[in-house]
């Protein structure tokens, strides 16, 4: 005794469900492969963070292009900042103030570090340098235009 009205509906609802279980299983791979993604983003984040973290360890000097040039930027002298945290040439200039052991003129800190002092041109950078390490605090600028380490 098969109804056929019956097995018709039976047939459809199958179809049906059939559709859905696909439909379902297609959504479910999506999920599952989305998810992997964000997995993998996830651990290349987690790698980037802790490449980032060990960069800003190491004090290396900052730098940028400008003009198609490297410019190094001089960071502002903060409580607990080293001098390791500027470029090496601005250590020498540093170095040279500190140990002329009283205020020195842009003149002395040329000849210290070998600079053609005869020459206006050649230490107008310099001034440019010592100025710079005053402005962000590492030096101090005395009224008759020398320099003296900042205490």
């Amino acid at each position: 005794m098969r109804d056929p009205e019956l097995l018709e509906r039976i047939a459809a609802r199958r179809a049906e469900l059939d559709g859905l279980e696909e439909q379902l299983a297609k959504q479910l791979e999506e999920v599952r492969a989305e998810r992997d993604e964000l997995a993998v983003a996830i651990r290349v984040l987690e790698r980037m963070s802790e490449q980032i973290t060990e960069e800003l360890a190491v004090t290396v000097p900052v730098s940028a292009q400008v003009g198609g040039r490297t410019v190094w930027m001089i960071p502002d002298r903060e409580a607990g900042a080293e001098e390791t945290a500027l470029p090496p040439e601005y250590q020498r200039i540093l170095t040279v103030v500190r140990t002329a052991g009283g205020p020195v003129s842009v003149r002395q800190v040329g000849e210290e570090l070998g600079l053609d002092t005869g020459v206006r041109g050649k230490l107008e950078p310099l001034r440019g340098k010592l100025r710079k390490l005053a402005d962000r605090g590492w030096l101090c600028t005395r009224p008759d235009g020398k320099f003296t380490i900042r205490p």
